[in-house]
Protein backbone atom coordinates (compact mmCIF):
# COMPACT_ATOMS: atom_id res chain seq x y z
CA UNK A 1 0.00 0.00 0.00
CA UNK A 2 1.51 3.43 -0.72
CA UNK A 3 -0.03 6.55 1.12
CA UNK A 4 0.33 10.61 0.35
CA UNK A 5 0.37 12.50 2.85
CA UNK A 6 1.16 16.22 2.86
CA UNK A 7 0.22 19.25 5.23
CA UNK A 8 0.45 22.63 6.32
CA UNK A 9 2.76 22.09 9.33
CA UNK A 10 3.92 19.31 12.20
CA UNK A 11 0.67 18.71 13.50
CA UNK A 12 -1.03 17.62 10.28
CA UNK A 13 2.13 15.67 9.91
CA UNK A 14 2.20 13.26 12.64
CA UNK A 15 3.86 10.35 10.87
CA UNK A 16 6.46 7.59 12.25
CA UNK A 17 6.99 6.61 15.53
CA UNK A 18 10.62 5.16 15.26
CA UNK A 19 12.01 5.03 11.57
CA UNK A 20 14.24 2.13 12.41
CA UNK A 21 12.35 0.19 14.40
CA UNK A 22 9.11 0.30 12.22
CA UNK A 23 11.49 -0.73 8.95
CA UNK A 24 12.59 -3.37 11.08
CA UNK A 25 9.13 -4.52 12.19
CA UNK A 26 8.37 -4.76 8.20
CA UNK A 27 5.22 -2.08 9.28
CA UNK A 28 6.67 0.56 7.54
CA UNK A 29 8.09 -0.52 4.29
CA UNK A 30 9.43 2.60 2.45
CA UNK A 31 9.39 6.33 2.49
CA UNK A 32 10.35 8.89 0.34
CA UNK A 33 10.30 12.98 0.40
CA UNK A 34 9.06 14.54 -2.48
CA UNK A 35 7.66 18.25 -3.25
CA UNK A 36 6.17 19.10 0.38
CA UNK A 37 4.93 15.18 0.58
CA UNK A 38 5.50 12.05 2.36
CA UNK A 39 4.66 8.86 0.72
CA UNK A 40 4.97 6.12 3.10
CA UNK A 41 4.53 2.45 2.28
CA UNK A 42 3.06 0.45 5.07
CA UNK A 43 0.10 0.40 8.11
CA UNK A 44 -1.02 3.83 8.47
CA UNK A 45 -2.48 2.97 12.16
CA UNK A 46 1.61 3.10 13.38
CA UNK A 47 2.13 6.72 12.42
CA UNK A 48 2.43 8.60 15.31
CA UNK A 49 4.20 12.40 15.60
CA UNK A 50 7.88 11.28 16.14
CA UNK A 51 9.45 12.30 12.35
CA UNK A 52 7.83 14.78 10.35
CA UNK A 53 8.05 18.12 7.99
CA UNK A 54 7.14 21.71 8.87
CA UNK A 55 6.00 23.84 6.59
CA UNK A 56 9.70 25.06 5.16
CA UNK A 57 9.97 21.42 3.93
CA UNK A 58 12.46 20.68 6.82
CA UNK A 59 12.68 17.71 8.76
CA UNK A 60 12.11 17.97 12.26
CA UNK A 61 11.80 15.41 15.42
CA UNK A 62 9.13 15.05 18.08
CA UNK A 63 10.63 17.79 20.14
CA UNK A 64 10.69 20.20 17.25
CA UNK A 65 14.39 20.04 16.51
CA UNK A 66 15.46 20.72 13.10
CA UNK A 67 17.00 17.59 11.68
CA UNK A 68 20.42 18.53 8.89
CA UNK A 69 18.52 17.92 5.69
CA UNK A 70 17.53 14.37 6.64
CA UNK A 71 17.97 11.90 9.39
CA UNK A 72 21.19 10.92 8.50
CA UNK A 73 21.98 8.73 11.38
CA UNK A 74 20.91 5.57 9.80
CA UNK A 75 17.41 5.41 10.78
CA UNK A 76 15.99 6.54 7.58
CA UNK A 77 16.52 9.05 4.60
CA UNK A 78 13.34 10.86 3.33
CA UNK A 79 15.27 13.78 1.73
CA UNK A 80 16.18 12.33 -1.85
CA UNK A 81 17.59 9.32 -0.62
CA UNK A 82 18.46 8.29 -4.38
CA UNK A 83 18.73 4.68 -4.92
CA UNK A 84 21.17 3.20 -7.37
CA UNK A 85 20.97 0.89 -10.26
CA UNK A 86 23.66 -1.15 -12.06
CA UNK A 87 23.53 -2.17 -15.97
CA UNK A 88 24.80 -5.82 -16.06
CA UNK A 89 27.32 -7.00 -19.06
CA UNK A 90 23.66 -9.10 -20.32
CA UNK A 91 21.77 -5.61 -20.56
CA UNK A 92 19.61 -6.22 -17.82
CA UNK A 93 19.50 -4.21 -14.81
CA UNK A 94 19.61 -4.65 -10.90
CA UNK A 95 18.44 -1.67 -8.60
CA UNK A 96 18.63 -1.43 -4.68
CA UNK A 97 17.84 1.48 -1.99
CA UNK A 98 14.35 2.96 -1.39
CA UNK A 99 12.21 1.12 -2.93
CA UNK A 100 9.27 3.32 -4.54
CA UNK A 101 11.99 6.06 -5.66
CA UNK A 102 13.75 3.63 -8.09
CA UNK A 103 15.56 1.00 -5.79
CA UNK A 104 12.55 -1.56 -6.47
CA UNK A 105 12.18 -2.42 -10.20
CA UNK A 106 10.14 -5.25 -10.11
CA UNK A 107 7.35 -3.90 -11.93
CA UNK A 108 9.50 -3.72 -15.24
CA UNK A 109 11.79 -6.33 -14.29
CA UNK A 110 10.89 -8.22 -17.95
CA UNK A 111 10.92 -5.10 -20.00
CA UNK A 112 14.52 -4.18 -19.19
CA UNK A 113 16.69 -5.59 -21.53
CA UNK A 114 19.32 -4.67 -23.85
CA UNK A 115 19.58 -1.49 -21.68
CA UNK A 116 22.61 0.70 -22.84
CA UNK A 117 21.88 3.58 -20.99
CA UNK A 118 20.33 4.79 -17.17
CA UNK A 119 18.95 8.16 -15.85
CA UNK A 120 17.64 9.14 -12.81
CA UNK A 121 15.74 11.95 -11.23
CA UNK A 122 16.03 12.03 -7.48
CA UNK A 123 13.07 9.92 -7.07
CA UNK A 124 12.89 8.42 -10.47
CA UNK A 125 14.76 6.29 -13.28
CA UNK A 126 14.83 5.67 -17.23
CA UNK A 127 16.56 3.76 -18.90
CA UNK A 128 16.99 3.23 -23.01
CA UNK A 129 17.16 0.04 -24.40
CA UNK A 130 18.73 -1.03 -27.43
CA UNK A 131 15.47 -0.60 -29.83
CA UNK A 132 15.19 3.03 -28.81
CA UNK A 133 13.03 2.58 -26.32
CA UNK A 134 12.31 3.80 -22.91
CA UNK A 135 11.51 1.83 -19.74
CA UNK A 136 10.64 4.14 -16.71
CA UNK A 137 10.15 3.40 -12.84
CA UNK A 138 9.77 5.38 -9.58
CA UNK A 139 7.69 7.98 -7.73
CA UNK A 140 5.00 8.78 -10.93
CA UNK A 141 5.62 12.51 -10.42
CA UNK A 142 8.99 12.96 -10.54
CA UNK A 143 9.82 10.71 -14.32
CA UNK A 144 8.64 7.49 -13.00
CA UNK A 145 5.55 7.42 -15.01
CA UNK A 146 6.43 7.98 -18.95
CA UNK A 147 2.86 6.73 -20.35
CA UNK A 148 1.33 10.10 -21.46
CA UNK A 149 4.68 10.15 -24.12
CA UNK A 150 5.04 6.39 -24.43
CA UNK A 151 4.25 6.44 -28.65
CA UNK A 152 7.16 9.23 -28.23
CA UNK A 153 9.65 7.46 -26.73
CA UNK A 154 11.27 6.19 -30.18
CA UNK A 155 14.66 6.21 -31.55
CA UNK A 156 16.38 7.57 -28.31
CA UNK A 157 19.78 8.18 -28.09
CA UNK A 158 20.18 10.50 -24.98
CA UNK A 159 18.82 11.12 -21.63
CA UNK A 160 19.23 13.97 -19.41
CA UNK A 161 17.21 14.71 -16.20
CA UNK A 162 16.48 17.38 -13.34
CA UNK A 163 16.12 16.14 -10.17
CA UNK A 164 12.12 15.55 -10.79
CA UNK A 165 11.90 15.12 -15.04
CA UNK A 166 13.52 13.72 -17.92
CA UNK A 167 14.14 14.68 -21.03
CA UNK A 168 14.83 12.90 -23.90
CA UNK A 169 16.81 13.72 -27.87
CA UNK A 170 15.84 11.64 -30.27
CA UNK A 171 17.81 10.19 -33.30
CA UNK A 172 15.91 13.11 -35.62
CA UNK A 173 17.36 15.95 -33.17
CA UNK A 174 14.00 16.46 -31.83
CA UNK A 175 13.23 16.32 -27.53
CA UNK A 176 10.39 15.03 -25.79
CA UNK A 177 10.30 15.17 -21.67
CA UNK A 178 7.76 14.26 -18.98
CA UNK A 179 7.62 14.51 -15.16
CA UNK A 180 7.39 17.50 -13.00
CA UNK A 181 6.34 21.09 -15.27
CA UNK A 182 8.43 23.04 -12.80
CA UNK A 183 10.93 21.14 -13.12
CA UNK A 184 11.34 20.93 -16.76
CA UNK A 185 8.81 18.30 -17.90
CA UNK A 186 6.78 20.94 -20.33
CA UNK A 187 8.66 21.51 -23.47
CA UNK A 188 4.80 23.14 -25.05
CA UNK A 189 6.31 26.23 -25.00
CA UNK A 190 9.53 25.68 -26.64
CA UNK A 191 8.81 22.44 -28.87
CA UNK A 192 8.99 24.34 -32.30
CA UNK A 193 12.45 25.46 -31.32
CA UNK A 194 14.05 22.11 -30.37
CA UNK A 195 15.47 21.16 -33.75
CA UNK A 196 19.14 19.32 -34.54
CA UNK A 197 19.76 19.20 -30.31
CA UNK A 198 23.21 17.94 -29.89
CA UNK A 199 23.15 18.16 -26.31
CA UNK A 200 20.89 18.94 -22.84
CA UNK A 201 22.23 19.80 -19.53
CA UNK A 202 20.12 20.35 -16.75
CA UNK A 203 19.85 22.29 -13.35
CA UNK A 204 19.34 19.87 -10.38
CA UNK A 205 19.22 19.27 -6.59
CA UNK A 206 20.31 16.41 -4.60
CA UNK A 207 17.32 17.01 -2.09
CA UNK A 208 14.29 17.66 -4.10
CA UNK A 209 12.75 19.06 -0.87
CA UNK A 210 14.70 21.81 -0.99
CA UNK A 211 13.87 23.66 -4.32
CA UNK A 212 10.71 24.06 -6.20
CA UNK A 213 11.60 24.20 -9.68
CA UNK A 214 14.72 23.36 -12.19
CA UNK A 215 15.42 23.75 -15.98
CA UNK A 216 16.97 22.06 -19.07
CA UNK A 217 19.37 23.93 -21.80
CA UNK A 218 19.33 22.77 -24.77
CA UNK A 219 22.57 23.23 -27.50
CA UNK A 220 21.08 22.92 -30.99
CA UNK A 221 23.52 22.22 -34.02
CA UNK A 222 23.87 25.92 -35.17
CA UNK A 223 25.29 26.73 -31.35
CA UNK A 224 22.44 28.32 -30.12
CA UNK A 225 20.71 27.46 -26.83
CA UNK A 226 16.66 26.97 -25.97
CA UNK A 227 16.44 26.45 -22.15
CA UNK A 228 12.84 25.33 -20.40
CA UNK A 229 11.67 24.88 -17.15
CA UNK A 230 11.46 26.88 -13.99
CA UNK A 231 12.41 30.37 -14.98
CA UNK A 232 14.38 31.13 -11.81
CA UNK A 233 16.22 28.07 -11.94
CA UNK A 234 17.33 29.19 -15.74
CA UNK A 235 15.00 28.22 -17.48
CA UNK A 236 14.53 31.44 -19.05
CA UNK A 237 17.49 32.32 -20.99
CA UNK A 238 16.03 35.65 -22.74
CA UNK A 239 18.30 38.47 -21.08
CA UNK A 240 21.79 36.43 -22.60
CA UNK A 241 19.93 35.29 -25.99
CA UNK A 242 21.87 36.92 -28.54
CA UNK A 243 24.95 36.56 -26.67
CA UNK A 244 24.31 32.55 -26.96
CA UNK A 245 25.98 31.75 -29.99
CA UNK A 246 28.99 28.91 -30.75
CA UNK A 247 28.22 27.45 -27.84
CA UNK A 248 30.16 24.44 -27.13
CA UNK A 249 29.08 23.47 -23.22
CA UNK A 250 26.64 24.10 -20.99
CA UNK A 251 27.05 23.50 -16.61
CA UNK A 252 24.88 24.19 -14.31
CA UNK A 253 24.51 24.63 -10.61
CA UNK A 254 20.77 24.40 -8.80
CA UNK A 255 19.62 27.42 -10.13
CA UNK A 256 22.00 28.81 -12.98
CA UNK A 257 23.60 27.86 -16.14
CA UNK A 258 27.05 28.42 -17.24
CA UNK A 259 27.37 28.19 -21.56
CA UNK A 260 31.50 27.86 -22.78
CA UNK A 261 31.70 29.32 -26.66
CA UNK A 262 33.94 28.74 -28.90
CA UNK A 263 36.63 31.59 -28.30
CA UNK A 264 36.74 30.13 -25.01
CA UNK A 265 34.14 33.16 -22.99
CA UNK A 266 31.85 32.43 -21.10
CA UNK A 267 28.14 33.43 -20.59
CA UNK A 268 25.41 32.88 -17.52
CA UNK A 269 22.17 33.69 -16.49
CA UNK A 270 19.68 32.15 -13.71
CA UNK A 271 19.67 33.23 -9.91
CA UNK A 272 22.37 35.77 -9.61
CA UNK A 273 23.33 34.22 -6.07
CA UNK A 274 23.49 30.68 -7.60
CA UNK A 275 26.24 31.30 -9.99
CA UNK A 276 23.86 33.36 -12.53
CA UNK A 277 26.03 36.48 -12.33
CA UNK A 278 29.41 36.06 -13.32
CA UNK A 279 30.17 39.81 -14.08
CA UNK A 280 32.64 40.32 -11.27
CA UNK A 281 35.24 37.78 -12.51
CA UNK A 282 34.23 38.37 -16.74
CA UNK A 283 37.45 39.79 -17.11
CA UNK A 284 38.92 36.36 -15.63
CA UNK A 285 37.31 34.05 -18.04
CA UNK A 286 39.58 33.99 -21.21
CA UNK A 287 40.63 30.80 -22.80
CA UNK A 288 38.11 28.48 -20.60
CA UNK A 289 38.64 24.91 -21.04
CA UNK A 290 36.18 23.37 -18.66
CA UNK A 291 33.30 24.08 -16.21
CA UNK A 292 32.17 22.20 -13.11
CA UNK A 293 29.68 23.27 -10.69
CA UNK A 294 28.26 22.91 -6.94
CA UNK A 295 24.92 23.31 -6.42
CA UNK A 296 25.66 27.14 -5.91
CA UNK A 297 28.84 27.82 -8.04
CA UNK A 298 30.91 27.56 -10.84
CA UNK A 299 34.10 26.39 -11.17
CA UNK A 300 36.18 27.27 -14.59
CA UNK A 301 39.18 25.84 -15.88
CA UNK A 302 41.83 27.93 -18.03
CA UNK A 303 43.73 26.91 -20.81
CA UNK A 304 47.22 27.30 -18.40
CA UNK A 305 45.92 25.65 -15.95
CA UNK A 306 44.69 27.96 -13.53
CA UNK A 307 41.00 28.22 -11.73
CA UNK A 308 38.54 30.93 -11.72
CA UNK A 309 35.16 30.57 -9.39
CA UNK A 310 32.55 32.95 -8.84
CA UNK A 311 28.94 32.25 -7.35
CA UNK A 312 28.24 31.56 -3.54
CA UNK A 313 31.63 31.91 -1.73
CA UNK A 314 30.28 29.36 0.92
CA UNK A 315 29.11 26.40 -1.70
CA UNK A 316 32.82 26.81 -3.39
CA UNK A 317 32.57 30.43 -5.00
CA UNK A 318 35.72 31.61 -3.22
CA UNK A 319 39.05 29.95 -3.54
CA UNK A 320 41.40 32.37 -2.42
CA UNK A 321 42.47 30.44 0.47
CA UNK A 322 43.85 27.91 -2.04
CA UNK A 323 44.43 30.17 -5.32
CA UNK A 324 48.07 29.68 -4.89
CA UNK A 325 47.87 25.67 -4.60
CA UNK A 326 45.50 25.83 -7.88
CA UNK A 327 48.24 25.10 -10.70
CA UNK A 328 48.20 22.53 -14.01
CA UNK A 329 44.63 21.67 -12.65
CA UNK A 330 43.62 18.60 -14.68
CA UNK A 331 39.89 17.91 -13.69
CA UNK A 332 37.40 19.35 -11.07
CA UNK A 333 34.92 17.56 -9.17
CA UNK A 334 32.08 18.90 -6.81
CA UNK A 335 29.58 17.64 -4.00
CA UNK A 336 26.79 20.07 -3.42
CA UNK A 337 29.01 22.25 -1.45
CA UNK A 338 32.20 21.86 -2.29
CA UNK A 339 34.88 21.27 -4.82
CA UNK A 340 38.31 18.89 -5.32
CA UNK A 341 40.70 19.37 -7.96
CA UNK A 342 43.37 17.20 -9.36
CA UNK A 343 46.76 18.56 -10.36
CA UNK A 344 48.88 17.37 -12.81
CA UNK A 345 51.20 15.70 -10.00
CA UNK A 346 48.11 13.86 -8.95
CA UNK A 347 47.95 15.29 -5.64
CA UNK A 348 44.17 17.04 -4.54
CA UNK A 349 43.56 20.35 -3.54
CA UNK A 350 39.71 21.33 -1.85
CA UNK A 351 37.91 24.27 -1.03
CA UNK A 352 34.30 25.19 -0.12
CA UNK A 353 32.58 23.66 2.90
CA UNK A 354 34.95 22.02 5.11
CA UNK A 355 31.87 19.25 6.24
CA UNK A 356 31.05 18.85 2.63
CA UNK A 357 34.04 17.83 1.69
CA UNK A 358 36.23 21.29 1.42
CA UNK A 359 38.34 19.95 4.09
CA UNK A 360 40.92 16.86 2.89
CA UNK A 361 43.44 18.03 5.32
CA UNK A 362 42.83 14.45 7.24
CA UNK A 363 43.80 12.41 3.83
CA UNK A 364 45.95 15.11 2.36
CA UNK A 365 48.90 12.57 2.46
CA UNK A 366 46.64 9.55 0.94
CA UNK A 367 45.92 11.78 -1.43
CA UNK A 368 48.58 10.58 -4.16
CA UNK A 369 48.93 9.45 -8.00
CA UNK A 370 44.93 10.26 -7.78
CA UNK A 371 43.43 9.03 -11.44
CA UNK A 372 39.95 10.20 -10.90
CA UNK A 373 37.11 11.82 -8.23
CA UNK A 374 33.94 11.27 -7.84
CA UNK A 375 31.23 12.54 -5.18
CA UNK A 376 27.56 12.04 -3.58
CA UNK A 377 25.87 15.18 -1.42
CA UNK A 378 28.33 15.72 0.60
CA UNK A 379 31.36 13.38 0.55
CA UNK A 380 34.27 12.99 -2.39
CA UNK A 381 36.07 9.39 -3.27
CA UNK A 382 39.29 9.28 -5.00
CA UNK A 383 40.76 6.45 -7.09
CA UNK A 384 44.65 5.98 -6.94
CA UNK A 385 46.96 4.95 -9.56
CA UNK A 386 47.22 1.22 -7.60
CA UNK A 387 43.35 0.78 -7.52
CA UNK A 388 42.67 1.67 -3.77
CA UNK A 389 40.10 4.32 -3.00
CA UNK A 390 40.60 7.18 -0.52
CA UNK A 391 37.12 8.92 1.04
CA UNK A 392 36.73 12.02 3.01
CA UNK A 393 33.71 14.25 3.78
CA UNK A 394 30.05 13.87 5.83
CA UNK A 395 30.64 10.03 7.30
CA UNK A 396 27.07 8.88 6.58
CA UNK A 397 27.05 9.43 2.85
CA UNK A 398 29.82 8.18 1.82
CA UNK A 399 32.96 10.10 4.07
CA UNK A 400 33.97 7.47 5.72
CA UNK A 401 34.68 3.71 3.66
CA UNK A 402 36.45 2.49 6.91
CA UNK A 403 34.04 -0.68 6.56
CA UNK A 404 35.27 -1.54 3.28
CA UNK A 405 38.55 -0.62 3.04
CA UNK A 406 39.84 -3.85 2.65
CA UNK A 407 37.69 -4.59 -0.32
CA UNK A 408 38.46 -1.66 -1.99
CA UNK A 409 41.62 -2.86 -4.52
CA UNK A 410 41.65 -2.75 -7.91
CA UNK A 411 38.80 -0.56 -8.61
CA UNK A 412 38.35 0.41 -11.90
CA UNK A 413 35.18 2.94 -11.45
CA UNK A 414 33.05 4.83 -9.10
CA UNK A 415 29.74 5.72 -9.24
CA UNK A 416 27.44 7.85 -6.86
CA UNK A 417 23.91 8.47 -5.71
CA UNK A 418 22.64 11.32 -3.50
CA UNK A 419 24.22 9.80 -0.44
CA UNK A 420 26.33 6.25 -1.03
CA UNK A 421 28.99 5.41 -3.56
CA UNK A 422 29.46 2.08 -5.76
CA UNK A 423 33.12 0.70 -6.84
CA UNK A 424 33.34 -1.50 -9.31
CA UNK A 425 36.16 -3.65 -9.08
CA UNK A 426 38.54 -5.01 -12.07
CA UNK A 427 36.91 -8.03 -11.27
CA UNK A 428 33.44 -7.39 -11.69
CA UNK A 429 32.11 -7.17 -8.52
CA UNK A 430 30.53 -4.10 -6.55
CA UNK A 431 31.51 -2.77 -3.39
CA UNK A 432 28.79 -0.50 -1.63
CA UNK A 433 29.28 2.32 1.10
CA UNK A 434 27.38 5.36 2.56
CA UNK A 435 23.80 5.60 3.36
CA UNK A 436 22.02 2.32 3.35
CA UNK A 437 18.76 3.49 1.75
CA UNK A 438 20.41 5.49 -0.97
CA UNK A 439 22.20 2.38 -2.09
CA UNK A 440 24.83 2.30 0.21
CA UNK A 441 24.10 -1.47 1.52
CA UNK A 442 23.55 -3.72 -1.58
CA UNK A 443 23.83 -7.07 0.40
CA UNK A 444 19.91 -7.90 -0.65
CA UNK A 445 21.38 -7.95 -4.39
CA UNK A 446 25.08 -8.81 -3.90
CA UNK A 447 24.51 -12.36 -6.04
CA UNK A 448 23.38 -10.56 -8.92
CA UNK A 449 26.02 -8.29 -8.55
CA UNK A 450 28.80 -10.22 -9.96
CA UNK A 451 28.66 -9.60 -14.27
CA UNK A 452 30.35 -6.75 -15.81
CA UNK A 453 28.91 -3.20 -16.06
CA UNK A 454 27.77 -0.67 -18.69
Amino acid sequence: MLVELRGSGLEELKILTSARELLEKGEVLDVTWYREKLYVAGKPDKWQNCVAADTRGRLVNSTGSVLDGGVFDGSISMAGGRPLAAILGDGSVVTWGLGFSGGDSRSVRDKLKNVLQIQATVNAFAAILGDGSVVTWGLANAGGDSSEVRDQLKNVQQIQATSGAFAAIRGDGSVVAWGDADFGGDISAVRDQLNTVQQIQATRHAHESFTDSAAFAAILGDGSVVTWGGASSGGDSSEVRDQLKNVQQVQATSHAFAAILGEGSIVTWGDAGWGGDSSVVRGQLNNVQQIQATERAFAAILRDGSVVTWGEAFSGGDDSAVRGQLNNVQQIQGTSLAFAAILGNGSVVTWGNAGFGGDSSAVRDQLTSVQQIQSTYAAFAAILADGSVVTWGRAAMGGDSSAVRDKLRNVQQIQASAQAFAAILSDGSVVTWGHGLSGGDSSAVRDQLNCNYA
